[in-house]
């Protein structure tokens, strides 16, 4: 029996999902209860496929399971985190956002068992995976598909075709490896300064919200710009930081004029009104468009990121499942991750998100909603990397977690471009991010 202690929303759209084998046998969590926080997918009708799952599970468990669906508008899944950490009391299973498992860490059940066994069964996950749920030697969280996402360019095809003299749907192909090697840095300034000459720039913000902050991570990361490496020596005097700087500032001229102030939103909205050509953005500006503005929606192609001197970087944020320490039903807990990570039950999932939801092991990355979404047919296709062609990575990355969250949310990056634009020397710019990431080592 399921039992909701919130009211969720109407949900638009079903999902079929089909029932599972299990892993395990049914054992001593039999005919206990079991919590769970999920997040409040924003996709209408997504949350009814984990829910769906998770009825699955209880009846052939025996097991009474609760499902909160919290949503991270005004943060709260992330005080709800603090709160029940503080308490040592809440659910028995959360959904953490990117950062959450190395925050977390110590509070958080090890799941080393179940991870090998997916692994196994699954694939590798990505590094990125690897660098945000291990800690001290143990996996403390499971990578989820629902709400992880990579942030790639998604393109206005008929106006990178006319004014860049680009064929985004040539150059990454439904169906086929992308044939993108001449998609760098320096095309994508060049093909900026063309629809920005046009009337379309690009809408590339330059603001401390996630949004922007992903973007500028995996372009500094193209240039190998680390601030702080992964033994925690601050790097940000370098040359490969400068030249991301410099790259940035060649860049921002050819954004719109009020970038430094966008916000997660921002960029969504100027594609899906028509004004621009391209965002950094996973398929919800699509989904979108396809409801408000579908003469815009046809002519969108999600791809992937230009390649800069150091690789081709693209902006990973993966969700985790994770297991309190002080959960009261931990044999349960593993279990249901198991069930919700079998191959039938992720792909339900991302199903049910029309493509948006990306898992982290490598099998599963050629789902066919990606694609036969649409239209136009095969716009996801590119989306969850299906080549391999780019490293998947988050801002900030490889500095220790501890200080990469800090130097996340506090948008370094992003406000040293946006200072070195308006006009800063170089080297002061230089000399304020040292300052900050040196305070964040201390706290």
């Amino acid at each position: 029996m399921l039992k909701s202690k919130m009211t969720r929303r109407r949900f638009l759209a079903a999902t079929s999902t089909a029932v599972i084998a299990m892993p395990y046998v049914r054992g001593a969590h039999a005919a206990g209860t079991l919590s769970i926080g999920f997040w409040d997918h924003w996709v209408p009708g997504a949350n009814k496929a984990s829910q769906d799952l998770c009825e699955q599970w209880a009846a052939k468990e025996k097991v009474d399971v609760s499902i909160d669906y919290i949503t991270s508008q005004g943060n709260k899944n992330l005080l709800t985190i603090a709160a029940e950490a503080q308490a040592r009391s809440g659910h028995d299973i959360f959904a953490f956002p990117t950062w959450q498992p190395a925050d977390q860490a110590n509070r958080l059940e090890p799941v080393d068992d179940i991870m090998a066994e997916l692994i196994k069964q699954n694939g590798a996950v990505n590094p990125t995976v690897e660098y945000l749920a291990r800690s001290g030697g143990h996996w403390m969280a499971v990578p989820a598909a629902v709400g992880s996402q990579i942030k790639g360019p998604c393109s206005r095809i008929d106006l990178m075709k006319k004014y860049a003299g680009i064929d985004v749907q040539a150059m990454y192909p439904a169906g086929s490896p992308p044939k993108a090697d001449a998609w760098t840095l320096d095309a994508m300034l060049k093909a900026a300064e063309a629809c920005h000459k046009a009337g379309y720039p690009f809408g590339i913000g330059l603001g401390v919200t996630e949004d922007n902050v992903d973007t500028a991570g995996a372009i500094f990361q193209s240039f190998g710009a680390d601030l702080v490496d992964a033994k925690g020596n601050v790097s940000v005097k370098s040359d490969a930081v400068r030249q991301a700087l410099e790259y940035y500032k060649k860049l921002a001229q050819w954004l719109p004029p009020d970038a430094p102030a966008w916000d997660n939103a921002s960029n969504n909205k100027y594609l899906i009104a028509g004004k621009g050509s391209l965002i950094m953005n996973p398929p919800s500006a699509w989904a979108v468009a396809k409801r408000d503005a579908p003469q815009v929606a046809e002519q969108l192609w999600t791809h992937g990121m230009p390649a800069g001197p150091k690789g081709r970087y693209a902006p990973f944020l993966p969700y985790f499942y994770g297991i309190w320490n002080f959960g009261k039903n931990k044999s349960a807990a593993k279990s249901l991750l198991v069930y919700l990570s079998q191959p039938a039950a992720v792909e339900a999932m991302v199903n049910a998100s029309f493509g948006y939801d990306l898992p982290a092991f490598e099998k599963f990355t050629t789902f066919k909603v990606w694609a036969e979404e649409g239209p136009p047919k095969g716009t996801l296709y590119h989306y969850p990397n299906p080549h391999n062609h780019q490293i998947l990575s988050v801002a900030a990355q490889p500095a220790p977690p501890k200080i990469a969250v800090q130097i996340y949310t506090q948008a370094i990056q992003t406000k040293m471009a946006v200072r070195f634009m308006q006009g800063e020397p170089l080297e002061k710019t230089l000399a304020w991010a040292e300052t900050e990431v040196e305070g964040f080592m201390r706290t």
